[in-house]
């Protein structure tokens, strides 16, 4: 199973306090990106930590080739670097730059049709991944304890809210999920868990006559 990316915030204004540790796309930055792939790459690295290109073909089932020609090109936009602390071999070792991503103010917007197709299918590839996710664990709940499976949540909520009070709450919940990433020491033996949030008007829900 292909690893994630840690999931962009398409916000016109970042939730919560500035994180230095992310990385902003624009339109350039975002083309650079918007491959699947490459997603899948940069999500790896996030998430499992420095690897050569060799050791993320197997994990992804992709070619050594094609693994180091895409993550070439990240590294041209600035998404992954080399790791100095490794790579005293042969095979280069790559890091991530950033730990995660969010749209810039204009992507949106943004008439460009290449612009356009970047968006969508980096947002499409994105849900593609949640939809994975949630299916592994649905398929591996069993497999751990009690408290684990009884602590996840697969919850989904219908509010009849404006643009401006759904930007309001999206900003409140990143808070609260950003809040227990900075909330002290964390203890090294706990798995990663993964947060999706999905908020979007519904077609022919507006109530009109």
């Amino acid at each position: 199973m292909p690893e994630p990316i840690e999931p962009v915030k398409p916000t016109e204004t970042p939730p919560g306090p500035t994180n230095p540790k992310q990385r902003t796309l624009d339109a350039h930055s975002l083309r650079g990106l918007a491959h699947p792939l490459r997603i899948r790459l940069l999500g790896t690295l996030r998430h499992d930590g420095p690897a050569t290109a060799s050791q993320l073909a197997e994990r992804l089932g992709e070619s050594s080739g094609a693994t180091s020609y895409h993550l070439r090109q990240l590294a041209a936009h600035g998404f992954v670097e080399d790791d100095p602390t490794r790579g005293k071999g042969r095979e280069r070792w790559w890091r991530a730059a950033n730990e995660g991503t969010r749209f810039g103010p204009d992507l949106h917007t943004d008439t460009n049709p290449a612009v356009r197709g970047a968006v969508d299918l980096f947002l499409h590839e994105i849900a593609t991944i949640h939809t994975q996710e949630l299916a592994t664990w649905l398929g591996t709940a069993s497999d751990w304890p009690s408290e684990w499976s009884g602590s996840a949540d697969l919850s989904d909520f219908t509010l009849r809210l404006t643009p401006e009070q759904l930007h309001e709450m999206n900003e409140k919940l990143h808070e609260v999920v950003e809040s227990y990433r900075s909330a002290g020491p964390v203890d090294e033996e706990a798995p990663q868990v993964r947060v999706h949030l999905h908020s979007f008007p519904r077609t022919g829900s507006t109530g009109r006559s």
